[in-house]
């Protein structure tokens, strides 16, 4: 390994290290008591070195929100080139979303969680949490398509199924110690029942009562 091969690898430790130790303090602190020098404490480097890497601590929340919505939208990626039948395909999306916010608590928590933070120049890309939802949006519609599912709005339907999903992972994350009998079980049990609600009926509903028999008459 060469030279230069070394400290691409060492700068690509260190800015996931700084990373992974600021999503900690912004969830434990929050976003306005957390300073770069409280960054370069907690991995034990200067504050020059924080620096070198981000301009700012807006920039450095934009980072880590940004690579949580970034990983995930590659996450679901993957599973999308896995080809799998519609309503399969959309159970597994929505099963993923839980396991990843399950996997990165500080992650989640300080992207999805937290209230909106003050004192930032620049919103995070829009355009990152375009591309997560539209993954979803993309699978609601297959299934459609496919007859699996029955909505007269494929965005509502998309929003309603991660607000759903959205707020079981926070529970598992925030709600620790509570009885789950098994948290695989009710993610399971929580996907299939709202994918059961959506799904078109077994027989057609009538639109007429169905008329009442004729009583019977012993003179007949």
């Amino acid at each position: 390994m060469g030279v230069s091969e070394r400290r691409q690898r060492h700068r690509a430790s260190l800015r996931r290290e700084i990373l992974d130790a600021a999503s900690r303090l912004f969830v434990e602190e929050g976003y306005d008591r957390v300073t770069m020098r409280g960054v370069a404490q907690r991995i034990e480097y200067s504050p020059t070195t924080i620096y070198l890497h981000f301009k700012d601590k807006s920039e450095l929340f934009d980072a880590v929100c940004g690579e949580t919505f970034s990983e995930l939208a590659e996450k679901l990626d993957a599973l999308k080139r896995m080809r799998i039948v519609p309503l399969g395909h959309l159970r597994e999306c929505l099963r993923l979303y839980v396991d990843f916010g399950v996997k990165h608590p500080d992650h989640y928590t300080l992207t999805f969680l937290l209230p909106p933070k003050t004192g930032r120049a620049q919103p995070l890309d829009a355009s990152i949490r375009a591309r997560a939802f539209d993954t979803l949006r993309q699978a609601v519609r297959s299934c459609v398509d496919y007859g699996d599912i029955r909505t007269v709005d494929v965005d509502m339907t998309a929003q309603a199924l991660w607000a759903a999903v959205h707020g079981l992972t926070a529970m598992l994350i925030t709600a620790r110690g509570l009885p789950f009998l098994s948290q695989a079980a009710l993610v399971d049990y929580t996907i299939d029942t709202l994918i059961a609600g959506l799904k078109p009926p077994a027989t057609p509903i009538r639109t007429t009562p169905t008329p009442a028999p004729k009583p019977h008459s012993f003179t007949d």
